[in-house]
């Protein structure tokens, strides 16, 4: 497993496992991170790789300042599991 990249040109949050990326695609606006979209390729579905980027991501959100809005079905069902990142949303 790498470490969390933030491609700002293409507004994507990176993992890679396994050879394979996840993803997290968001629009940032002010101090304000939207979550767009969440994705893990095939091979990497229900190893709990897409919730190991969240983590990553909302950690990285709380360093830098950030308050969350999740779009994306997956990311709000996430932050809403993981009460620890609770103070994020909004």
């Amino acid at each position: 497993m790498s470490q969390l990249r933030n491609d700002t040109t293409r507004s994507r949050y990176e993992m890679d496992e396994q050879g394979e990326t996840s993803w997290a695609d968001y629009r940032l606006q002010g101090e304000r991170l939207y979550i767009d979209h969440v994705e893990s390729p095939d091979s990497l579905r229900g190893t709990g790789a897409a919730g190991r980027l969240m983590g990553a991501l909302a950690q990285d959100a709380r360093e830098r300042g950030l308050k969350i809005t999740p779009i994306c079905g997956y990311a709000a069902a996430w932050l809403r599991r993981n009460k620890d990142f609770a103070d994020l949303v909004s």
